[in-house]
């Protein structure tokens, strides 16, 4: 069954499909399908957001549609800068200008705590809806590194692997990550419900 993803990232598009194609679904980009919107992200929480762009997508398509909002959520910060991790420093900066950004914010922070948090909607043409989390912690080091990965990842080490998630290599952050937990927790939950 094919599966429409609610994102222009690539990244997310090849998550996604890793971890439901154990279910035989084959996702896809929605560009493939010929959507190409620029959806407004309004929700106060993760979750919302993820709804709502999987609302914007199911609209264009008839095809379950699977949508994530995602971000790094710094305990020094207050949870900055959380739901606007990708508008982090205003529009138009480069994720390296962000993370520049982010390391000047907290030169002078001794806790340097964080979590990557994500929530994922998998909505259904009927209407139905499947939300899952995951969350993965650690802290935000005082340079950038490792090549690895994308976003924030460079700037992350994830206590539970002992390395920046720009050093991980695929596989390593797949094991622990945000994105990876909350879509096999949506794994498990289908396969409750006798999707397998």
């Amino acid at each position: 069954m094919k599966v429409v993803a609610a994102t222009n990232n690539k990244n997310k598009v090849r998550e996604f499909d890793e971890i439901l194609g154990k279910l035989g679904f084959s996702v896809i980009p929605m560009q493939d399908i010929g959507i190409e919107i620029d959806i407004p992200e309004t929700g106060t929480t993760f979750s919302e957001n993820s709804m709502i762009k999987a609302v914007a997508v199911s609209k264009l398509c008839d095809l379950p549609v699977i949508s994530d909002d995602s971000g790094l959520c710094i305990d020094a910060l207050d949870g900055a800068p959380g739901l606007y991790s990708a508008r982090f420093g205003g529009e138009g900066l480069s994720d390296k200008d962000k993370r520049i950004l982010l390391l000047k914010t907290m030169e002078n922070e001794k806790d340097r705590s964080a979590y990557f948090i994500s929530s994922i909607t998998l909505l259904f043409p009927d209407g139905e809806k499947i939300q899952a989390e995951g969350k993965v912690f650690g802290r935000i080091t005082d340079e950038e590194i490792g090549d690895n990965g994308f976003g924030y990842d460079s700037i992350f080490f994830c206590d539970e692997i002992g390395k920046s998630f720009g050093k991980a290599t695929p596989e390593e952050k797949d094991s622990v990550s945000h994105r990876g937990r909350a879509l096999n927790a949506l794994y498990e939950k289908l396969k409750n419900r006798g999707i397998k």
